[in-house]
């Protein structure tokens, strides 16, 4: 009876152990950065060597701190890249049109929560089982609308003609190749389901109420206030000064058009991101385009999986931070090895961005990488690394009870027999 004590006693006491070091995982307690605090020299140049090693097309690399350039770093692996160089950003794109919805939601414009169909005529979402009318703005710029289609738009060869917007949303090309519909799956508010065709439906949202093209209305409400003389939604090829597509290997790839611009065709300088950057910290900008309480708005928490807050008004939210706020921005990945990603601490004016092709996540992973260093947090795309975090203390915890259990079970084989007078 006592060694089935005991080795129920000892199950348990694992089973607690993997629970709390799975649950403190999360919050970084077996990470380290890969800089001290503060030390921005240090993250620099290990971040630097990161993308030196590991990048095998172009690259550009830049940190901000308190709200203005302090580090910059252009690889020239396959081509002569500088500030100005033009990279494809992919699903970064969501963020800037989230910017734009924002702009004529504080133009009195565009209600957050009237039925997006009161706005739109040109396309309508098909009848579902659920309320159509209960997808609203606020829920298609949090990912929380019902939609589950993971768009993932295809890619256009060079040569193919684009489809026109309303095409798209009634037959999107899929990246997988699966046949998908924009519809309702899920009761609107209720799950969080990234949709890259809410963004779609975002895209004609703003034609509508604005009477422009998408891509007239983003340089007129913008790129040209900002001098953003880099960026646009063109097709990137037919762009001076761009970084072209590389695949993982480093061979030069098939540089592709985009149907969805709204949603992943976002092309971009590091430069110009930086400008847009400081476009959305108003302590340190007076010019902003978006007031700071519309900016403040895009941070608060509407999308929330496993129990922790990810999404705002089209920004991530990757890791809360001490006062409160979280680390916000957006990334983007397309095929064939596109990877971006910009990241604010709008608690200090610091923040990170990175473009580059010929890798499939470097980008996300110098991001991640720079969210620990400046929070102690991981962030919400860091998955991966907060599982491998585990290993180590899981295991030593596993072992160290095992041969507590073999000490105790030892010390009672040992213990001689009581003998009675």
């Amino acid at each position: 009876m006592y060694y089935f004590k005991l080795a129920i006693g000892t199950l348990l006491l694992m089973a607690l152990w993997i629970a709390f070091v799975f649950t403190t995982a999360f919050y970084g307690w077996w990470m380290s950065p890969i800089a001290s605090a503060g030390n921005i020299d240090e993250f620099f140049r290990k971040a630097t060597e990161i993308v030196v090693e590991e990048n095998r097309g172009n690259a550009a690399f830049l940190l901000i701190e308190n709200g203005r350039v302090a580090k910059e770093f252009y690889s020239s692996s396959k081509d002569s890249i500088d500030e100005d160089t033009v990279f494809s950003t992919a699903s970064m794109s969501k963020w800037l049109t989230a910017n734009a919805v924002m702009k004529l939601v504080q133009e009195h414009k565009i209600d957050l929560d009237l039925p997006i169909s009161t706005y739109l005529t040109r396309w309508e979402l098909p009848p579902s089982e659920f309320d159509n009318d209960e997808v609203t703005t606020r829920r298609l710029l949090s990912h929380t609308a019902g939609l589950t289609d993971g768009l993932g738009f295809g890619d256009y060869e060079s040569n193919e003609l684009i489809p026109t917007l309303e095409e798209s949303l009634t037959n999107p090309r899929t990246s997988t190749g699966r046949k998908v519909e924009i519809s309702i799956n899920v009761q609107p508010g209720t799950e969080w389901h990234y949709s890259g065709g809410g963004y779609l439906i975002l895209q004609l949202l703003i034609e509508e109420v604005s009477g422009m093209t998408f891509q007239e209305y983003m340089n007129d409400a913008f790129f040209n206030p900002l001098n953003m003389s880099r960026s646009s939604y063109g097709y990137i090829a037919n762009i001076e000064n761009n970084a072209g597509s590389y695949d993982r290997n480093g061979d030069a790839a098939p540089v592709y058009q985009y149907a969805s611009i709204a949603a992943t065709g976002f092309s971009t300088s590091s430069a110009d991101l930086a400008k847009f950057v400081f476009a959305q910290l108003p302590q340190l900008n007076t010019n902003n385009i978006l007031n700071r309480g519309t900016l403040e708005s895009m941070r608060e928490p509407h999308g929330r999986t496993s129990g922790f807050d990810i999404w705002g008004l089209g920004a991530i939210l990757y890791a809360p931070t001490s006062n409160n706020d979280f680390i916000f921005g957006h990334d983007g990945g397309n095929d064939p090895a596109i990877n971006s990603t910009a990241r604010i601490n709008p608690d200090n004016g610091d923040a990170i961005i990175v473009v580059e092709t010929g890798h499939l996540s470097l980008a996300t992973n110098i991001g991640s990488q720079w969210v620990l260093w400046q929070t102690g947090y991981p962030d919400v795309l860091d998955s991966a690394a907060v599982i491998v975090s585990m290993y180590l203390p899981g295991m030593l915890g596993l072992i160290l009870l095992i041969l507590a259990l073999s000490y105790f079970g030892y010390r009672h084989y040992r213990q001689p027999l009581s003998v009675n007078n």
